[in-house]
């Protein structure tokens, strides 16, 4: 008798119609300051997310506390924790911040309230079409013209023209950086140098108008996570701190006043092995046909020389399509990852190729991104320890 081997199906690859899409319009960051804004009594904004008004809003957004890494760490965050049934209009669940999940991005949408598609700000890095170069968003290098990069004006704006009391308190570094041009401006900056400081003057700044918006920023949470990973005692010594600031910041709260606190992305920790982390620089198939590489490890924009588009991404999709979503720019916008729509002006800063991860693992360049290959903690993709961010909630 011959024996005849099973003949096992080839791995599909990931279908990007199956990545869980943000819930623009309804439940995202975007959404988040439209509808508070709303709440104060002005009018226009595009979103049919619900939150019970208040004369005086504050949002504090601590970069990089992710939903489920807050629900992992009841011990270190007790005040946060206490919290977590009153997120997203005390439903309970989570927003999700929009795609990718990285700073420069969630600010943007946070601050113009509008999704990536929109306001223009699709990655850590993408191309800018008029020069070619790979321009780092949450850094502005190259430089390029903030208001022509990114038109529209920020909620903040709209507060302020409306007559709400407004402003944004900072790190004093943050204040006249483009990022916060184009997405955190309008009203009054007022830089403070340590956490209590900028808690003590939110706190001061929202009882100052009878209607009065108010934005707060921490960024530390995010940057131990990437040193050191979510893993670390650093980690966890930065988000005792944050939850010690958000207490205090909400025992200070004035009467008629309603306090978010939210966050930018999650974050996941990635194993320092070839299997998990893949070097670009060093894999010749990913390289093949590629003319730039944006983005992050879980995030990617990949830009293909002209006409070797096609065959990116069928080597992209071989090579990592069960470890990632892997689209075509088409099938991106398609399916919504950067919002419902997307501007003409952004199109072309989208990769040719866009891949997603889904598996704990990241797309390093160890010679084009030195510094980034080293994180320990990293962010950017679609999986919910990434995509999902509290909206905790304070009422008096």
């Amino acid at each position: 008798m011959v024996h005849i081997a099973p003949a096992w199906p080839e791995p599909e690859p990931l279908d990007p119609l199956g990545a869980p899409v943000p819930r623009y319009g309804t439940g995202s960051l975007a959404d988040l300051l439209p509808t508070i804004a709303t709440g104060l009594g002005m009018t226009g904004f595009a979103t049919s997310m619900e939150l019970a008004p208040a004369d005086r809003a504050c949002v504090f957004l601590i970069d990089g506390l992710g939903w489920e890494l807050l629900r992992a760490h009841p011990e270190e965050a007790p005040f946060l924790t206490s919290l977590l049934d009153t997120s997203f209009n005390g439903s309970g669940r989570p927003l999700t911040a929009g795609f990718p999940s990285t700073t420069a991005t969630s600010l943007a949408s946070v601050g113009t309230g509008l999704p990536p598609g929109a306001h223009g700000l699709p990655g850590y890095t993408c191309e800018d079409p008029a020069t070619g170069a790979l321009m780092n968003q949450l850094r502005w290098y190259p430089w390029t013209e903030p208001h022509i990069w990114q038109p529209y004006p920020t909620v903040f704006q709209q507060a302020d023209a409306a007559g709400i009391h407004t402003c944004q308190v900072s790190a004093p570094d943050f204040q006249h950086t483009p990022l916060t041009q184009i997405a955190l401006s309008g009203g009054t900056f007022h830089g403070r140098l340590s956490g209590e400081e900028r808690m003590d003057l939110a706190a001061e700044q929202l009882a100052a108008g009878d209607r009065s918006l108010v934005y707060t920023y921490y960024s530390e949470v995010d940057g131990k996570g990437h040193r050191y990973g979510v893993d670390s005692d650093a980690w966890r010594g930065q988000l005792m701190y944050v939850d010690r600031l958000a207490q205090r910041l909400a025992e200070q709260l004035p009467p008629r006043s309603a306090l978010y606190i939210t966050a930018d992305h999650g974050m996941i920790d990635i194993p320092f092995d070839p299997d998990s982390r893949i070097d670009f620089d060093e894999d010749w198939e990913l390289r093949a046909g590629v003319r730039l590489l944006g983005g992050e490890g879980r995030a990617r924009h990949v830009y293909a020389h002209p006409g070797a588009a096609a065959d990116v991404l069928a080597v992209w999709r071989e090579v990592v399509g069960e470890q990632m979503w892997v689209a075509s720019r088409e099938e991106a916008i398609a399916a919504g990852w950067f919002g419902p729509c997307v501007d003409d002006r952004v199109r072309a800063r989208i990769g040719d190729v866009v891949a997603a991860a889904h598996a704990d693992m990241v797309i390093i360049a160890t010679e084009r991104e030195p510094r980034e290959s080293e994180m320990v903690g990293m962010h950017g993709s679609m999986t919910p320890v990434e995509q999902l961010v509290p909206l905790l909630e304070v009422r008096t």
